[in-house]
């Protein structure tokens, strides 16, 4: 049995023209990392608030969602603070709403500890000490006395992780947890998840809107637009072979993490939004592939096609069509060449 399990998950507001997920099936087993990908809008942390019990109020909500075989839907308050206690951790993007700044970070480590683990004022301080050290600060003794305005962001992201840990969870759920920083402390931010991950057994669904940062740490993908999963599968092959039309736009839209950068391609047009309904895939307005009458009328339905999962009309096509399924980037254009002047002199035979 999967550690988190989605089946069928659909969520929608009243008055709105189309679900916020829409049948959302997906899998985390103990000591895997998964990622969640998808543009803003996509429904990617109402996913992961839903692995919490946490729906947008007013919602109405359907299928399955287990957390170590908990179920969730319609879940008691004894059930939801099992969960959220014992069972799963959340870490959120934006470290500095998620603690309070008024008191130490100290305080913010110590008090699960104390209340909901049984820990006392000593054992509980020693825990903090050990989790700022197991996130890579340099300093415990002194960052427990701080508070967060005398952080740093990449800091700050770390005692969040610490703070996560402090309930000795099996999965931890992440939303976008590099959004705000640089690039060298994303870095280390998901080297020290990985790196927990695996010492820990933890599971990990990571929610990103980066392609190439969801494969380079994660062991399966899955590509969500408009609420819905339009492909799946593990992270290498998905990379190395998109067969979704809107997969290979992400990555086509993407600066690569090596090599050369090239002139983007980006995707045309904007995401469905809530108030905007569809009757066929939701990608089909901004699909250079979309045949009229077969994508814009009907919703396609999940198959294998190569070594992914594929929600679309034309998968099987495409991927026997020697055209990419999206341009690739184009190479950068060659620098133009610099003027002459009396400090810099045009070369002999160009005089």
């Amino acid at each position: 049995m999967p550690l988190l399990e989605y089946e069928g998950l659909h969520v929608a507001l009243p008055g709105m023209a189309r679900p916020i997920l829409d049948g959302v099936s997906l899998g985390v087993a103990a000591g895997e990392a998964v990622a969640l990908v998808g543009e803003s809008g996509s429904g990617k942390s109402v996913t992961a608030r839903a692995a919490l019990g946490l729906f947008p109020p007013g919602a109405r909500v359907g299928g399955l969602v287990r957390v170590d075989g908990v179920e969730l839907v319609g879940a008691d308050q004894a059930s939801l603070r099992e969960v959220r206690t014992a069972k799963a951790s959340m870490i959120f993007q934006d470290p500095r709403a998620g603690i309070n700044p008024v008191r130490r970070v100290g305080d913010f480590l110590t008090e699960q500890l104390r209340l909901v683990r049984g820990r006392s004022k000593a054992e509980a301080r020693a825990r903090a000490l050990e989790l700022l050290a197991a996130v890579g600060l340099p300093d415990p003794p002194r960052h427990l006395r701080q508070y967060p305005h005398q952080m740093s962001g990449g800091m700050l992201q770390r005692v969040m992780i610490a703070g996560a840990l402090t309930a000795e969870p099996r999965l931890l759920l992440c939303d976008e947890p590099t959004t705000a920083l640089d690039v060298t402390t994303q870095a280390e931010i998901m080297a020290i998840l990985r790196r927990l991950q695996r010492d820990i057994g933890l599971g990990l669904l990571l929610i990103t809107h980066d392609l190439d940062l969801a494969a380079a740490t994660c062991d399966r993908i899955y590509v969500m637009y408009a609420g819905r999963i339009v492909e799946s599968g593990a992270a290498a092959d998905l990379l190395a072979a998109p067969r979704h039309p809107y997969t290979a736009g992400l990555l086509g839209s993407s600066p690569p993490l090596e090599g050369p950068l090239g002139r983007l391609v980006p995707i045309p047009g904007a995401p469905l939004g809530l108030a905007q309904s569809a009757p066929g895939c939701a990608f089909a307005d901004r699909c250079r592939f979309a045949r009229p009458g077969l994508c814009d009328q009907s919703v396609p339905e999940p198959a294998a096609v190569g070594a992914t999962v594929v929600a679309c009309h034309r998968a099987e096509e495409l991927a026997a069509s020697p055209e990419p399924a999206w341009p690739a980037p184009a190479p950068a254009p060659a620098p133009a060449p610099a003027l002459a002047s009396a400090s810099n002199p045009a070369p002999e035979e160009d005089r």
